[in-house]
Formats: structure tokens, sequence, C-alpha cells
């Protein structure tokens, strides 16, 4: 049964740009990669960008004059760019190279929530947020004195918008959320949530980590205030972020780091900080990494996100229908029209950690545990989850694959 004949793309082909999934593992299993909301696989364009960059093009930027500094800013200055293009930025500056989404969220913690926020005031998040959503607004708390407070979501995995208003009040000064549950893939309506906060007067904060590398993203459209992602989550390397902030708003809040590059002027009696984006890129930035993240822009914008979303739909349709199937499996969340490619599930009477072991062994690499949402599996009273995840390069043979092994896996505990 073939499920993706007629999809705008050779998947073949495009496999054969990720040499990690032509393995086989324990034997000769054929590695079937399952766990994209943790971690994506790279193609060969991206990993000869960064042998390229370090064998042809490297030096510090912004900061020398000679031919190779000079040539390395460029590169950098044209990642910046790609990444104002993708999202539908409207300035340049408002790109920030950060380490990853959980870096760009605390930056934000840091410089705006400490110079805004205080005793009395509320930050707003829900309850399907991924830790790095959490601990930094726990951290403001204990710095300010204001609360954090939690947003419920329903039982089927959607944000419960009917008591929206009983939390969303005068005193929220911002809600943070995800634009997508990296347990649950609900994906949630952004623009209506940034307006909503706008509505009583908070800023607005947009995981974008498991929605931006999986559909079109535009930031102004969202009216979102700050936006996080993380580029390894989108086929670029790994210690790459970006932290997007309204340039209106981010301009004067105060520089986080301190270092070389976000100072315009030092002396003995103090400093003044540069201007954006230098202001929030404090030592030596990512370089080969920013460079690594353009070049995984350029594959994802070759393929389409249109055509990324179709194809996520499918097999995320897919791994429902034949889950519900089997007997004694849950799943987590909303149903498949209104979820990205990511399918939760528990198994009566077996943990997560025991399915996750016995797929492995065959080949079939999921998630298993609380993914860095513990809150989320405490509403829905369970300690752990298993979670299969997919993008552009996985097959419905795949899912039907993961199907067969979790049948197994039953058998073996009946057994």
């Amino acid at each position: 049964m073939n499920h993706i004949a007629d999809l705008p793309v050779d998947l073949d082909a495009l496999r054969k740009d990720f040499p990690i999934l032509a393995q086989r593992v324990h034997g000769d299993w054929p590695l079937v990669y399952l766990d994209n909301a943790a971690t994506t696989q790279r193609p060969r364009q991206v990993i000869q960008t960064l042998v390229e960059v370090y064998e042809k093009h490297y030096a510090n930027v912004h900061r020398g004059i000679h031919w190779l500094s000079e040539q390395s800013t460029d590169l950098y200055e044209e990642a910046r760019e790609s990444v104002r293009r993708l999202i539908h930025a409207q300035h340049l500056e408002e790109i920030i190279f950060t380490t990853g989404a959980t870096a760009a969220i605390n930056l934000v913690a840091r410089t705006w929530g400490d110079s805004c926020v205080g005793a009395g005031d509320e930050i707003l998040l829900t309850e399907m947020e991924h830790h790095s959503n959490i601990v930094p607004w726990f951290q403001l708390a204990e710095r300010t004195g204001c609360k954090v407070r939690f947003l419920p979501i329903t039982d089927d995995g959607r944000l419960d918008l009917d008591r929206l208003s009983d939390y969303l009040t005068s005193k929220t000064r911002l809600f943070a959320f995800t634009a997508i549950s990296n347990v649950l893939g609900t994906a949630n309506p952004v623009r209506q949530l940034v307006q909503a906060a706008h509505d009583v007067g908070a800023l607005a904060l947009v995981d974008g980590a498991q929605s931006v590398p999986h559909m079109a993203t535009d930031v102004q459209f969202w009216d979102a205030d700050f936006v996080a992602f993380s580029g390894h989550k989108m086929m670029g390397p790994s210690g790459v972020g970006v932290f997007y902030g309204r340039r209106d708003l981010i301009a004067e809040l105060p520089p986080f780091l301190g270092g070389g590059s976000m100072i315009h002027r030092v002396t003995v009696d103090g400093y003044e900080p540069a201007d954006l984006p230098a202001r929030f890129e404090a030592g030596t930035p990512p370089i080969v990494p920013a460079l690594g993240l353009k070049a995984a822009i350029d594959y994802l914008e070759r393929v389409g996100f249109a055509t990324i979303a179709e194809h996520e739909q499918r097999l995320v349709s897919l791994a429902h229908a034949l889950l519900e199937e089997i007997d004694g499996v849950r799943l987590l969340g909303p149903p498949p029209e209104e979820k990205a490619g990511i399918v939760s599930f528990v198994i009566d009477g077996i943990h997560a950690h025991d399915v996750a072991q016995i797929l492995d062994r065959r080949g079939i690499a999921i998630r298993a545990g609380h993914h860095c949402a513990m809150p989320l599996h405490q509403r829905y009273g369970v300690m752990a989850s298993n979670r299969a995840s997919f993008y552009i390069y996985n097959t419905a043979e795949e899912v039907e694959k993961l199907a067969l092994a979790i049948r197994e896996v039953k058998r073996v505990f009946r057994r």
C-alpha cells in the first residue's frame, strides 16, 4: 500500500540525502528513526556545508579586518537574513542567534523579565509546555516575586480556551505558550492566543521549536512579541537557535550576557551596550552552526513546507489508524487533523521504557519518558509515555513497522 505516491517529492531520492538512515542496527535491522521531536537528522548538504566552512571560510566574525574574517562575517550575516526570510520578520536586527530555543526563552526571562516584571505580576503558561518554557519563569518568580499560572488542557489534549479569560487577566504580563505540543502534537491557534494576550495588555512569547521546522511561519501574521526555536530540530546543527523579538521591544532591553561583541564602548567607568543584534550576541557566536542552519533552511525551502506538512499529516493519520486498532494502546492528544506529526501513547500494563527497548532491538527509534513535560504527564496521570515523531524523510512503511512492533511487544508481555 503506497500512501505517498502522489507527493510532489521523490521520497526515495530524498532519503539518500541522509546517510544515517541507511544504517542497520542490532545485527541487520534497518534503522527506523521516529524521534524527530527530540532532534532531526541532517542531509549531506548540511554536513558538507559544515566541512566546507571549516576548510575554507572559518574565522571569527565582526572583529577582524582581514579577508577571511570579512568573508566569514558576510556568510554569518547571510545566515541571519535567511532566518529573517524564513519566519517573515520585518527587520534583520530582530534575529538573534542563540545556542537553542532554551537559551532564547531564558534570554527573554533574564532581559525583559528582570526589567519589566515585579511582585504581583503574573506569567501565564499552559499545562502542555516543555520544561524549557516552564523553569525560566519559575526562576523569574524566585527573583521577582511574580506568580506563574498554567492554563489547563482538556482530556483530549486541547487548550481549555473556555477558561482562558479566567487565567489571562490584567495581572498577566506575559503569555508564553508552545505553538505545537512536543508530547501531544496539538497545534495551537497561535494568532488567536497572541491577540488574547494583547487584549489584556500582556506580551506573547511563542515556543516554535516544534512548529518552525514543519510548517510555514510568519511572525508578523502571528503578531508575536517573542519567538524561540532551535536549529537541530530542523535538520540544522546542534548548538544554534534563534530568538526573535520585535525591534521596538528589544532595542532598549539590557543585555543578558556580557563580554566581547555586545558592547559599543568600555571604559574604567563602565560600558555602553551595542545596538541590535550584537547586544544579545556576547562573545564568539555560533558561527559554523549558523551557516549550517542556513543550509538546512535552504534544503527545507527546496522541499517546501506545504509538502512537509502534507506528508507528516498522512503519516500521523496512518499512525492513529493503525495504533487505534491495537487493544490496550491509548493515544494522547487530539485527533490527527488537529495535530502535527507527533503520536504519543501508553500501553496498559507495560512501562514506556520496556516498549522503547523492545522496539529498539528491532531498529525502531522512538522516545520514552516524560519528554521534558512532567506537568502534562501528571495531568494525564501517567509517569511516562512513548512518542513517535515524524519528518519528511519518514515513510508509511516505517509507520507500519512501528504498529507491527507494538503488536509484538504485547505478545512478548502476554507470554
